[in-house]
């Protein structure tokens, strides 16, 4: 039995809570702690009752090292999951190292200054959490996380060599509204204005912002546009994954929310830079998250279909192998079971199982870690069990 402490309660840490508590077998106790206290309070009422796991709430600010430190002593935690902003990534951590606890996440530091996500800042931690006995988990959401966790498990059993590897990210659900993110508006505009990135023999090639385009027929879906991205999953499995020597992320976007998206930036309101307002210093894209919906809302009018998966091409005993290994999840079903659409459903719950694989010592390697580098076996169990089931061919469509 252990005991979790869970930062955040937007869409994602809805969906972890919920998760732990029914795996109440390994959590039997879990805290909920946020800013806002009475989201915390919320969400604790509509899992109380429905697990044996006793879930307690609490009130701090992430950015406040010395503060969260405190209550992890007074909770005294065997993980933290930190599922707040990427901007809390390294203060979280500290905190961590300050308490000796071990630590999990699912996406990796990012500035607020400069929209730019890059492991360096985190992986300085090895040897710190090395020497305090401790364990931080990165990226263990799905993309990352279980893309890298299906790339470890098909070098496992089916590869001897991985060659390319490319990431397919299809989101078909409907919310019904003309222009809206299925994650923190403010993250997902940056992360899709971004230049394009892939990783080719040693080096990383930088490209326009949708400047590649593919369409492919995903499976229970069919055919949509997807556009190459820069993720940061690319970065550890371009370190962690022998001999690789081509990897690409795509994600699937409608013509609508592009052609939104390009007026908004061609009007100035993705910005990140500071602008004088009133009298007051506001940053664009920040207002635009305020008015755009929460997409912890979207949940009971979201219909539709995700499909995120790797496509895998290599060798074994010499001879090619090609491998698809994908997830689908309904949105309608995630609502259902925890009141979510499935992009939070398909973050929280592998954070979920990362959790519990620190907490039942499947996963004990110690230090900064990305989730490739752990044993994928149990993982990929846990994701039949707890909602996330997997599918795999041997005969998949190649992308181009």
């Amino acid at each position: 039995m252990s005991k979790v402490l869970i930062v955040g309660c937007g869409g994602v840490g809805s969906v972890a809570a919920h998760k732990c508590a029914q795996n109440s077998e390994v959590f039997d106790e879990i805290c909920i702690v946020s800013r806002n206290l009475k989201k915390c309070d919320e969400l604790k009422n509509k899992i109380t009752g429905r697990t044996s796991a006793k879930i307690s709430t609490a009130e701090v600010d992430a950015n406040n090292v010395d503060a969260l430190a405190k209550l992890i002593e007074n909770f005294k935690p065997d993980i933290v999951m930190n599922l707040a902003l990427p901007y809390q990534d390294l203060k979280i951590m500290r905190a961590c190292l300050l308490t000796k606890t071990n630590y999990l996440d699912t996406a990796n530091y990012e500035s607020e200054d400069s929209a730019k996500f890059e492991y360096k800042e985190q992986w300085a931690f090895d040897d710190a959490f090395k020497k305090a006995g401790i364990t931080a988990v990165l990226g263990c959401g799905f993309d990352p996380g279980v893309s890298g966790i299906f790339t470890a498990y098909a070098l496992k059993h089916h590869f001897d060599e991985i060659e390319t590897l490319d990431i397919l990210d299809c989101n078909a659900g409907d919310h019904g509204y003309p222009f809206a993110t299925n994650f923190n508006p403010e993250i997902n505009i940056r992360e899709v204005t971004a230049k394009g990135c892939y990783f080719e023999n040693g080096k990383f090639v930088e490209t326009e912002p949708m400047e590649i385009k593919r369409v492919y027929d995903f499976p229970e879906i069919g055919e949509k546009d997807m556009y190459l991205l820069h993720h940061e999953e690319l970065e550890s499995l371009a370190k962690n994954i022998p001999g690789i020597k081509r990897i690409r992320f795509f994600m699937t976007f409608g013509q609508s929310y592009l052609t939104h998206l390009k007026c908004l930036e061609n009007i100035g309101m993705t910005s990140i830079k500071p602008i004088d307002f009133n009298g007051q210093k506001i940053v664009p894209l920040q207002f635009l998250k305020a008015v755009l919906p929460d997409p912890a809302s979207l949940g009971s009018r979201t219909v539709g279909k995700t499909n995120i998966g790797c496509i895998i091409c290599g060798k074994k005993s010499d001879k090619p192998v090609n491998y698809y290994v994908y997830n689908v999840c309904d949105h309608r079903e995630c609502f259902r079971e925890v009141g979510s659409q499935a992009i939070s459903y398909t973050t929280g719950v592998p954070a979920m199982i990362g959790a519990s694989m620190l907490a039942t010592g499947k996963w004990n390697l110690k230090g900064v870690r990305n989730v490739e580098e752990f044993d994928p076996d149990p993982f990929m169990d846990a994701l039949n069990k707890f909602g996330l089931p997997w599918k795999e061919t041997f005969s998949p469509v190649l992308v181009e």
